[in-house]
């Protein structure tokens, strides 16, 4: 399986374990009830060595709620830091070598509006 799968497997499992959501989708979901979460598109580039392949694997995940404030999504943000932190290392053909938060962002829009992203920088090497 490639490394884009693979990942993007392990991450729905991630997600689905987060307290509080009531769903995790590929994408924007036709039909959800907030507080949902949508693992956004991956964006892959070559990270490969001489004998190894490898990817740089960039992943986002957007929150959506509803609530009055922050607070929820505030608590679920930080539900799927840890999640995806705790991606095991070893997955089917692949390693783990690093797993980066390269940016969180928690905005607002109208009342009962609240959103958060998400994203990671994650390398990846074949397996050996």
């Amino acid at each position: 399986m490639s490394a884009e799968r693979t990942l993007q497997a392990a991450a729905l499992a991630a997600l689905r374990a987060v307290a509080g959501l009531n769903g995790v989708f590929l994408g924007p979901p036709v039909r959800a009830t907030a507080p949902f979460a949508e693992l956004g598109d991956l964006i892959a580039i070559d990270w490969s060595t001489k004998d190894l392949a490898g990817r740089e694997i960039r992943l986002m995940v957007t929150l959506r709620d509803a609530a009055e404030g922050p607070g929820r999504i505030e608590t679920l943000a930080a539900g799927v830091v840890a999640a995806i932190e705790a991606i095991p290392r070893d997955l089917p053909g692949w390693r783990l070598a690093s797993v980066v938060l390269a940016r969180l962002r928690i905005t607002g829009g109208s009342p009962g509006q609240w959103s958060a992203s998400v994203d990671y920088r994650i390398r990846m090497m074949e397996a050996l």
